[in-house]
């Protein structure tokens, strides 16, 4: 497969990093290459940083994970990043909550920087299907 993902998600608990690193290994089973930062960049807080930021270059798509009442402030910056840079961002809330005002779903500016904000994994299978079969054609041409 021809997508490189960059999974930007918050992992301070146990939780966190165990859904992180289960999502990262479905996507690795089904032919993806991914990088997930709390496995893949490592060392002092530089070079963390400066790794995320290299990954983030090198992703044909960002997966940003939006669960909590809060989206996680490196979720978001890693987001803003990305979108400056005109990658694709998938967005995936499990959460059923709304936030803020107006029963929004996420913060305005994560979900407008969002190609598609997505309920399930189950859904962001079937849209990194669709994107890799955009990636053939465009690969083709």
């Amino acid at each position: 497969m021809g997508l490189h993902l960059y999974v930007a998600a918050p992992l301070f608990s146990a939780a966190e990093r165990e859904f992180n690193s289960r999502l990262c290994a479905e996507l690795e089973r089904r032919g993806y290459s991914v990088t997930l930062p709390q496995r893949d960049c490592s060392g002092d807080r530089e070079e963390i940083f400066r790794c995320c930021l290299s990954e983030i270059r090198r992703a044909s798509v960002v997966i940003a994970v939006l669960e909590g009442a809060g989206c996680d402030d490196g979720t978001a910056f890693e987001v803003g990043y990305a979108f400056a840079l005109g990658k694709r961002i998938l967005g995936l809330r499990t959460d059923f909550r709304n936030v803020g005002e107006y029963g929004a779903r996420v913060n305005l500016m994560l979900e407008k920087a969002c190609e598609k904000l997505l309920a399930s994994e189950e859904e962001l299978f079937v849209a990194l299907e669709h994107m890799e079969g955009e990636y053939g054609e465009k690969a083709k041409n």
